[in-house]
């Protein structure tokens, strides 16, 4: 590695890191907010509140480290635009092919970390979040059998039970559910049973009524019933925990059993994108990077500005983001497709290479060979 390449590519590690803390910083925050009313609500101690939030950060750096790279490779490039420190480059005869090299190496820094990330971190952080979000549900359900108290699991919803037996039968039953602006509905019955279920706990209730009050007409609606199951995983989350591909080690994602398929609720397809997801993706921190560089180095010096190049950098990662989602949904449904996710990353690197060769090219006195600067 030269002394040319070191110096960019420091500069490309330092703003990397730099724009890393901050966008994972504000992630963070957006996601801590809404976690902390729903745990504190739920009168969770603060100590699940830092478990969560710490379990999560594997997800947002994920997320958040190709934008960085992208935010980097033009904040850098721009600044040596800026300076005239490229045009310089190219007076001494260096091609805009060899400058990107330091933008390659450091794209791949960053592919080899979210390669780390997305093999081993995140599947064991979702899998850990998951547990814990079982048991924390569970927990949750289990403070809602109070006898005596009217309790308010979430906004809206007002439970009371006048009896809990030693059998575990629940006498006296009034559940009040006011969600909906159009209309409030008020359940009573005489005995109810809290029966764990795969999708969440359901309150079976018995011999009861529902009176249903239309917040536009007023009119009062009363039905009975003789039972009435009600799902409680709206308001305290799902009581049992389901295995989810996404948090399954890569080792079981190539050859999944039968029993495996079934007990995630996900298809072979998904399986097979998911493994070829946490290699490939891993290249569109490469693939950005060299985005950001070429559109901004594709435009050359200009006294007017560099906005032309930025729009055009950040609309080719609007289409690179755009072919994701739209080749994701038909990898998914095929597991012979799953090579489709590969696509991305490879289109996003040409797009990059052919913006490199064509700044090249016009730059380039007619008739004179191209020379390169060790």
């Amino acid at each position: 590695m030269t002394r040319l390449d070191r110096y960019i590519l420091a500069q490309l590690l330092r703003v990397f890191g730099f724009f890393s803390l901050v966008l994972v910083s504000v992630y963070w925050v957006n996601r801590a907010v809404g976690l902390f009313d729903q745990l504190i609500s739920d009168g969770q101690p603060m100590i699940v509140f830092l478990e969560f939030t710490a379990l999560s950060l594997p997800m947002l750096i994920r997320t958040v480290l190709p934008i960085a790279a992208f935010v980097a490779a033009c904040f850098v490039t721009l600044g040596l635009l800026r300076d005239s420190e490229i045009a310089v480059m190219h007076a001494a005869g260096i091609s805009p092919f060899r400058i990107a090299r330091p933008v390659v190496i450091f794209g791949l820094i960053v592919t080899a970390f979210l390669m780390v990330l997305m093999n081993f971190l995140v599947p064991e952080a979702r899998s850990q979040l998951s547990r814990r979000q079982a048991e924390v549900a569970q927990n949750v359900t289990s403070g809602l059998l109070q006898d005596g108290v009217f309790q308010h699991p979430a906004d809206g919803i007002t439970f009371f039970i006048s009896e809990i037996t030693p059998d575990g039968v629940l006498r006296g039953i009034y559940l009040s559910d006011a969600r909906s602006q159009l209309q409030r509905t008020d359940y009573t019955a005489r005995t109810a049973l809290i029966v764990p279920d795969r999708t969440g706990p359901k309150l079976v209730m018995i011999d009861g009524q529902a009176q249903i009050h239309n917040q536009r007409t007023g009119r009062l609606s009363v039905t009975g019933f003789g039972d009435f199951t009600y799902d409680l995983s709206t308001l305290v989350g799902p009581a049992g925990r389901r295995i989810s591909h996404y948090e399954l080690p890569t080792r079981m994602l190539y050859n999944p059993s039968e029993w495996l398929i079934q007990a995630s609720g996900a298809t072979e397809a998904q399986f097979r994108f998911e493994l070829v997801s946490r290699f490939v993706d891993a290249f569109s921190a490469l693939a950005v990077a060299l985005i950001g560089y070429a559109s901004l180095v594709a435009g050359g010096f200009s006294r007017l500005g560099f906005w032309r190049e930025l729009l055009l950098a950040v609309a080719l990662m609007g289409i690179l983001q755009s072919l994701s989602n739209a080749l994701a949904g038909s990898a998914m449904q095929s597991a012979s497709l799953a090579w489709l996710g590969a696509v991305p990353p490879a289109v996003g690197t040409a797009v990059a290479v052919a913006l490199i060769a064509w700044s090249g090219r016009r730059r380039r006195p007619r008739g004179a060979a191209p020379s390169e600067a060790p």
